[in-house]
């Protein structure tokens, strides 16, 4: 069977102090990442993070100028694609338009000679996997974005690699077919086993798909972790405004508690996180209401920062409204202005503080 194939033969990847250098310019700098034998991981980021070059570097379509890749224990930083033994979707389907979606799917084992008995089973398998099967004879230009992505998806597996890389599959998708190939994209690749990096600057794809969310920005990890620590416990302000729509609102302690968190700290509250109390201690100034069905998004003013809130729609809020807003203790997050870091200590005291 392709799902016992597969899921036998799923491999780690690991990228140590891997850098990549333009013209002097460290387009991705010294970054290492685990990837766990049978795992989704995606590397999530703004426009011009490095994470499309990182997946390129594994891939063997890049030099590494520095560090290794090793994928199934093996250093592969010096071999050619051809060797590295993995599947790979682009953003393009790159589908053959002369021919027909079988052709497609089976092209890579044709050229490596693969008997056509097995080319054949192995077809079978895939495209009833994936919805395929009465859709062998059309040609691309037949097909929806949709379904042309399936074929993009059956060429990659056909294959039976261990490793599968994806470049920003969806991008091309309408939102409601986004949704559904999230869906199948992830229900394949854990039905199958094989290890999955993703390359994505949607957070929503990244935190609904993946074991684990490498953020990068300016080519560097921001943070690695799982989707629910990236948004619980940020680790900087960039990860706490990437994460989470709409963003967190960070704004200077010193706006709420001069006398302890001073200027020197930066406190952060999520929108969802946040309620009206009239004995709050955030007071804030209406701006914008925008409603949306089951909730009302409120933009404000707190101080000179800007202020969002998320309420449900029952809430009579209008512009030009001031609101007393109130949040539970362990919902404040802290971090140093200077550094960047995290201060779950701080976060305790300011929270209890402001809400006793």
């Amino acid at each position: 069977m392709l799902e016992r194939a597969l899921s036998r033969t799923g491999q780690a990847i690991t990228l140590s102090s891997v850098s990549k250098i333009w013209a002097g310019n460290r387009a991705v700098d010294r970054i290492s990442v685990d990837v766990p034998a049978g795992s989704f991981t995606a590397l999530l980021g703004p426009s011009g993070c490095g994470k499309s070059t990182t997946l390129r570097m594994i891939a063997g379509l890049e030099t590494v100028d520095e560090g290794t890749v090793e994928i199934g224990s093996r250093d592969v930083t010096s071999r050619p694609s051809a060797e590295r033994d993995i599947a790979m979707v682009f953003q393009s389907y790159a589908l053959f338009p002369h021919l027909s979606v079988a052709e497609n799917i089976v092209f890579g084992l044709k050229v490596r000679r693969v008997p056509r008995a097995e080319r054949d089973e192995r077809l079978k398998r895939v495209a009833d996997l994936l919805g395929l099967s009465s859709l062998l004879e059309r040609k691309p230009a037949q097909l929806s974005g949709g379904q042309q992505q399936r074929v993009a998806l059956g060429r990659a597996i056909i294959g039976e690699k261990p490793v599968c890389l994806m470049d920003e599959p969806l991008s091309n998708l309408d939102a409601k077919l986004r949704h559904e190939m999230r869906l199948e994209i992830r229900a394949l690749q854990q039905k199958l086993g094989f290890s999955m990096i993703y390359v994505t600057h949607d957070q929503v794809e990244a935190i609904t798909m993946a074991d684990q969310v490498v953020l990068l920005n300016g080519g560097r990890i921001e943070q690695a972790a799982d989707p629910r620590t990236l948004y619980e416990k940020p680790s900087s302000p960039f990860t706490a405004r990437f994460i989470g729509t709409p963003p967190m609102n960070l704004f200077a302690a010193s706006l709420l508690v001069p006398d302890r968190g001073g200027p020197e700290h930066i406190l952060g509250l999520r929108p969802e996180n946040v309620r009206l109390d009239q004995a709050g201690p955030i007071t804030v100034t209406v701006k914008a209401v925008e409603y949306l069905g089951a909730d009302l998004l409120v933009d404000g003013i707190l101080g000179a920062a800007s202020f969002q809130v998320r309420l449900p729609a029952t809430q009579n809020v209008a512009p030009g409204d001031t609101i007393r807003l109130g949040f539970d203790p362990g919902q404040l997050h802290v971090f140093d202005q200077t550094s960047g870091t995290r201060r779950d200590d701080l976060a305790a005291e300011i929270g209890a503080h402001l809400c006793s």
